[in-house]
């Protein structure tokens, strides 16, 4: 009991002392004047209490701040120069909050008197922080640095180098990405032999992978991507066993992949796409058994694909290889790596048909064969249809001239796809009808196909479908009523469902229009909902029913045969940022109410049959003349046809010879013979000002 009652005792004695030790008043009022350049809405700082007991604030026995550590608390402002006054900090850590303008230090650009003995962690990551980082910082007395973030800030100038000496550098993270540095790699690295992270991804740095970068040989992670390097890779990074993370991706690296590759043996995600790379696979990286992900998508490699062993890779969940010069069959190796989830060998030169043993890979949910000289369409929907978990199926631009499956009886058939693409393979038939029993279905692209037949209502009851693409087809018949009530597009609820999409295995590469580059998108979530139907002959009306399609953003309907007048309900669709009704046979008046969508960015009815005045306000004061050319009958500032004259004639009485003389100008008779001509030569500015 005695022994119990004494270590009570010491325990209070020790929480007292704890207590009782007081802030050093120089620290104090540091701290407070670093308060006054920074707003946060939850910490509250004041003199009256002991700075040692303040959030986000730790003080040694004597004291002195050593942790100044508030990440994330929404602070907003600016760094007070008072901070290079806590000369005792160990660890400061202000990331990821709301922090602006250059950091200060004696050159009001970067706390170098921060530079002591004693700073082991500095986080500036996720601010809006500015200015240079002087190399001074490394080069004075930071000895016991361990941990150097500033990512995710605007930093301009040269990364600082490193002038430790092997003994000396104990530093293990240093992040320099997402900022605006420029110039190259500097040297030092390589005496950093405790280094496990090295990031300076996505700036502006240029020039070769540094020879010494190769000695760091604790390194596990190596992000450089999105940068301007060039030159090759060299065969020296395999000294760098302890490689768990190579990001290399979105620079002008050229040369081949490293031949001894397969000695990173701990490797787990490889990353050298979108650079210019060139030669085969090197055999050695079946060795690599830990890659969870390879990407080597847009380069310049080359080979015999069905040649490479990929059947040790038993970890590999996506495999990236799209977009280079890959020739033979899709590899059987591949079939060995059951925990795939996501493969793409689009815009290759694969051959030959799918192969029944694709089921076996029970975890597929992302295939992109897209781009490539496969041939069987039935066949390889009938197999894949196996694949119970794909959810992404890209198919394009394969099985030329072939018949468009549609023998494909089973009720069951692809229970989780959201993505459906067959666009570009000249495909004859008529639009699917087991498409139908897709209820997941989000995304339809049969575009640039050959396909015939009227466009089935079928498609307007599809619970999931937001993204429609029948473009460049020879379809025939009226755009269906039932179109009009596709549920993602019509329900608030239903488009609620959207917001839960989940981020893709890998991204998608979509046209917003048929000239466009590629736009990426991660998510489904992203994708902006869509109707294109343009470059087809649909006929007859286009239905007032397309007004409830309230959640639509791009709807193309042009180069069809479309008459009638534009409904004046499509205005109704107020999240509209694309309308093309171009090349139709449509008449009437563009509808006034149009100048109420705000979001309208590209807009055209050029060469139809309208008339009457061109609304004006809102968007249409950003629409090019262009948009509107092939209707004579159109008149307004947009296009510079003045439409006073018909104004007048339709609602003012004719004047009288006493009112035509106040004005100063020709007789009203004269002006309705300049009004005929100007009605057949309307571009010809010569009416004289008073008749207009």
């Amino acid at each position: 009991m005695l022994s119990l009652f004494l270590k009570l005792v010491l325990l209070f004695l020790s929480c007292f002392a704890t207590l009782c030790k007081t802030c050093n008043q120089i620290d104090k009022e540091s701290l407070l004047s670093i308060k006054l350049n920074i707003y946060s809405p939850t910490i509250n700082w004041t003199s009256s209490v002991d700075c040692c007991l303040w959030e986000g604030i730790e003080c040694d026995a004597n004291g002195r701040v050593t942790h100044l550590q508030l990440p994330g608390r929404d602070l907003s402002g600016s760094i007070s120069p008072s901070i290079g006054n806590l000369t005792h900090l160990s660890h400061l850590n202000l990331s990821h909050n709301h922090l602006s303008g250059p950091v200060p230090h004696h050159s009001c650009e970067f706390p170098s008197s921060l530079s002591s003995k004693v700073i082991r962690l500095f986080d500036l990551s996720g601010n809006n922080l500015q200015g240079t980082i002087p190399s001074s910082f490394f080069q004075l007395s930071a000895v016991n640095l361990e941990s150097f973030n500033v990512s995710k800030n605007s930093f301009t100038g040269l990364i600082p180098s490193l002038s430790w000496t092997e003994t000396s550098c104990i530093l293990r993270i240093l992040d320099f990405s997402n900022n605006d540095f420029t110039g190259p790699i500097p040297p030092g690295l390589g005496n950093c032999s405790r280094l496990q992270v090295f990031r300076a991804a996505c700036n502006f740095i240029s020039g070769s992978l540094p020879d010494d970068i190769y000695a760091a040989t604790s390194l596990e992670e190596l992000s450089l991507h999105v940068n301007s390097l060039s030159g090759p890779i060299s065969n020296s990074i395999v000294n760098l066993t302890s490689l768990i993370i190579l990001q290399l991706y979105s620079n002008n690296l050229t040369g081949f992949i490293p031949q001894d590759i397969g000695k990173l043996t701990n490797l787990t995600h490889l990353y050298l796409h979108v650079n210019n790379l060139s030669g085969s696979l090197p055999p050695s990286m079946k060795n690599c058994i830990n890659l969870i992900k390879l990407n080597l998508r847009n380069n310049k490699l080359e080979g015999d694909l069905s040649a490479f062993n990929f059947s040790m890779l038993r970890h590999l969940r996506t495999i990236d290889l799209g977009n280079n010069n890959f020739t033979g069959s899709f590899p059987s190796t591949l079939y060995s790596c059951k925990s795939l989830t996501a493969v793409r060998l689009s815009r290759n030169n694969i051959e030959g048909e799918i192969s029944p043993e694709i089921v076996a890979l029970e975890s597929l949910s992302y295939l992109s064969l897209a781009q490539n000289r496969l041939t069987n369409a039935t066949a390889a929907i009938k197999i894949l249809t196996g694949c119970k978990n794909l959810s992404v199926l890209f198919l394009c631009k394969n099985f030329k001239g072939e018949m468009i499956p549609d023998d494909i009886t089973f009720s069951y058939a692809f229970p989780n796809l959201q993505v459906l693409a067959l666009s570009k393979s000249q495909f004859q038939g008529q639009v699917p009808s087991w498409i139908s029993n897709l209820r997941k279905l989000q995304f339809l692209d049969l575009s640039l196909n050959q396909i015939t037949g009227s466009i089935p209502g079928w498609l307007g009851t599809m619970t999931s479908l937001f993204y429609i693409d029948l473009s460049y087809n020879l379809l025939s018949g009226e755009f269906p009523k039932e179109l009009g009530g596709l549920p993602m597009l019509v329900s608030e609820l239903q488009a609620a469902k959207k917001i839960g999409a989940s981020l893709l295995e890998l991204p998608l590469f979509i046209p917003p229009n048929i000239n466009a580059s590629n736009e990426e998108y991660y998510s489904l979530l992203s994708l902006p909902p869509s109707i294109f139907l343009q470059n087809n002959s649909l006929t007859g009306s286009i239905p007032i029913e397309i007004g409830q399609l309230h959640f639509l953003q791009l709807l193309n309907l042009s180069y069809n045969k479309f008459s009638g007048n534009i409904p004046n309900q499509i205005s109704k669709l107020t999240n509209l940022e694309r309308l093309d009704l171009s090349g139709n046979n449509l008449s009437g008046e563009i509808p006034a109410s149009f100048s109420g969508l705000y979001f309208l960015s590209e807009f055209s009815v050029a060469n139809n049959n309208l008339h009457g005045l061109i609304p004006s306000g809102g968007q249409f004061l950003t629409f090019s003349i262009s948009n509107f050319e092939g209707n004579p009958g159109l008149c307004g500032d947009i296009i510079e046809i003045s439409c006073s004259i018909q104004t007048r004639t339709n609602n003012n009485p004719v004047p009288s010879p006493s009112e035509s003389s106040k004005k100063g100008a020709c007789l009203w008779t004269h002006c309705w013979s300049c009004f005929r001509i100007y009605y057949w030569v309307r571009r010809w500015d010569f009416l004289p000002n008073s008749c207009i």
